[in-house]
């Protein structure tokens, strides 16, 4: 196992922020600290689980960024969305929100791959 990137994870977690902040209609600074911190943790998780890979295989399989953080995000993120929102039967706004989030953990995998 490589050492975690911690440069990689904020910038992972300003790119997912960046994004999320993008869709949101409303907001303000107090909603954007909630959002970063969120983002943190979820970089943080996605660091580790690049860490496990190793930086040689990634350097090798450079496309396994994008399937750690967009794995992430249709098997636990999205699924949880549709769950959450689909029961009160806001099936749209389940769509839009699953795609910000898919984005978002694309924009993560971006940074890692970058950094």
């Amino acid at each position: 196992m490589g050492p975690v990137d911690w440069l990689g994870v904020v910038a992972a977690a300003l790119a997912a922020s960046a994004v999320v902040l993008g869709f949101q209609r409303r907001g303000g600074a107090a909603h954007g600290g909630w959002v970063l911190l969120a983002m943190l943790v979820s970089a943080a998780m996605l660091g580790h689980a690049l860490a496990r890979i190793g930086p040689e295989k990634l350097a090798v399989k450079w496309w396994l960024y994008f399937m750690q953080s967009g794995g992430l995000a249709i098997a636990f993120v999205i699924p949880a969305i549709w769950v959450s929102l689909s029961q009160h039967g806001r099936s749209a706004v389940a769509l839009r929100e699953s795609a910000m989030w898919l984005l978002a953990f694309l924009a993560m995998g971006l940074a890692f791959y970058l950094v």
